[in-house]
């Protein structure tokens, strides 16, 4: 009952949207907001068969390999920064300047640097995605409890040990945020660099609809980037509370205590 409760809660507003579009769309017809109708059989005949083969999985490929190369060196990098406060300093300020350039910015470097292939995509996607992940990991390490490290050092434990039993657990509940906003910002450049630099995939497919004016088909490869992300965002949301468990548990009781 509970979990029946709360996806109403989720869906009514999306729910409610879809009426306003089909009640407008289909009594005042426009050519920019064709009826949802219309949409919808574009969507059915373009995205349950070859479109998705064509434009939807080479996009995901993609954007999967550039967030997992952000992840690794994130938390690979923020973990060192973390744990070492000087070098941290020294190249901190460096760090700041290339984190202040928009990821879009750099788009024209990386086509005419790695051309318009995935290898172009999937470093956008790692460089400007990585900054999330890397900055929420160096305060999870910095903010793990100085008792923790005391028992720790106390107990003479290996690195390897301390680092993966203690360190990486306890940043794990802020690793975990910026890896939320990183998937976004990743979904984001993946369709950016496909609707300006790109011979295929979700935004060329998009982009090349506006272009030709195929107004219906634009609005469905739309309503697939949303659908995208909506699946993308819930796939995280599961893997989460699958590895935070423990953390959820712990706040739960802290809670009721």
């Amino acid at each position: 009952m509970i979990r029946f409760i709360t996806i109403l809660i989720e869906l009514w507003l999306p729910v409610l949207l879809v009426a306003i579009w089909w009640i407008g769309s289909g009594s005042n017809p426009s050519i920019y907001l064709p009826a949802l109708s219309e949409v919808l059989e574009v969507f059915v005949k373009l995205w349950i068969f070859d479109h998705i083969r064509i434009d939807l999985v080479p996009s995901l490929i993609n954007l999967a390999f550039g967030y997992g190369l952000a992840l690794a060196i994130g938390i690979s990098l923020g973990t060192v920064l973390g744990l070492s406060p000087r070098l941290s300093a020294t190249i901190w300020p460096s760090l700041e300047f290339i984190r202040a350039i928009p990821g879009v910015a750099l788009l024209p470097i990386f086509v005419i640097m790695l051309g318009v292939g995935p290898s172009m995509k999937i470093s956008l996607i790692a460089v400007g995605a990585v900054w999330p992940i890397l900055l929420n990991t160096v305060d999870g390490v910095r903010s793990v409890s100085p008792e923790l490290r005391d028992v720790a050092r106390s107990f003479r434990l290996p690195f390897h040990v301390r680092l993966f039993h203690i360190i990486l657990p306890s940043a794990a509940p802020q690793i975990f945020s910026g890896a939320r906003i990183s998937l976004s910002i990743g979904v984001i450049l993946i369709v950016v660099s496909e609707m300006v630099g790109a011979n295929g995939g979700i935004g060329y497919f998009v982009r090349s609809a506006e272009r030709s004016f195929a107004i219906p088909e634009m609005w469905s490869g739309i309503i697939m980037l949303g659908l995208v992300g909506y699946a993308l965002n819930s796939l995280f949301r599961v893997v989460e509370a699958k590895v935070l468990s423990w953390h959820f548990a712990l706040n739960a009781n802290g809670r009721r205590s």
